[in-house]
């Protein structure tokens, strides 16, 4: 017996329309692929920044609610209520006013924020100044804690900060007394696969 063979196949027409069929599918679906991983990339980094600014406000509230120094030497200290020091410094170096927070090598603070302390290991009472500082390293917003007594702290809250976007504002005037109420402090981040995102972070004073 002799076996048959079926010779049949594709044509070459069929053939290049199977290609360009197949090309077609690929070329979406690679698109789709692309704008996948563009959305997901931009996701994160949008997220990444929302994180630095939830810390940041978190951070900045508590510490401008506890600032204010009093003035425990003036005639008000003996009954009613004591007047206050200057307490928010703007523009301020390490050791501005006489107050140290840092060093030599600290960036110049956007702002410094002033709070008393009381030291309560001697036979009396004593009152020092605790400082918070928050100042550009680079485009990293960093915040220093001084307590008095201890060593600084020096955390990053915040990165890819656009250095000409920060600003200060007051409900007063900051640096004059009465302590302002409240306090803003708002700059930009930007990171290369997100639209820039701009933080305020706001703060309200508890004293008066």
């Amino acid at each position: 017996m002799r076996l048959t063979r079926d010779d049949s196949g594709f044509t070459l027409i069929e053939l290049l329309i199977a290609v360009v069929v197949l090309g077609v599918i690929v070329l979406g679906f690679g698109n789709v692929l692309v704008v996948a991983f563009r959305n997901t990339d931009a996701t994160e980094a949008r997220l990444a920044l929302s994180h630095d600014a939830q810390i940041s406000a978190s951070y900045f509230a508590q510490d401008f609610a506890a600032t204010g120094r009093r003035d425990y030497s003036s005639a008000g200290s003996t009954g009613g209520t004591v007047a206050f020091l200057p307490s928010v410094q703007l523009n301020a170096a390490y050791n501005a006013d006489g107050v140290t927070c840092g060093t030599a090598a600290t960036p110049t603070a956007l702002l410094r924020l002033l709070s008393d302390d009381w030291d309560y290991s001697g036979p009396s009472p004593a009152v020092r100044t605790d400082v918070v500082a928050y100042y550009l390293r680079g485009t990293e917003l960093h915040r220093m804690k001084c307590v008095a007594g201890g060593q600084p702290s020096d955390a990053v809250l915040a990165h890819d900060v656009d250095t000409a976007t920060p600003a200060v504002t007051c409900s007063s005037t900051c640096t004059a007394l009465p302590v302002p109420q409240q306090m803003t402090l708002a700059f930009t981040v930007t990171m290369p696969k997100a639209d820039p995102y701009p933080v305020t972070l706001t703060g309200q004073r508890r004293q008066s």
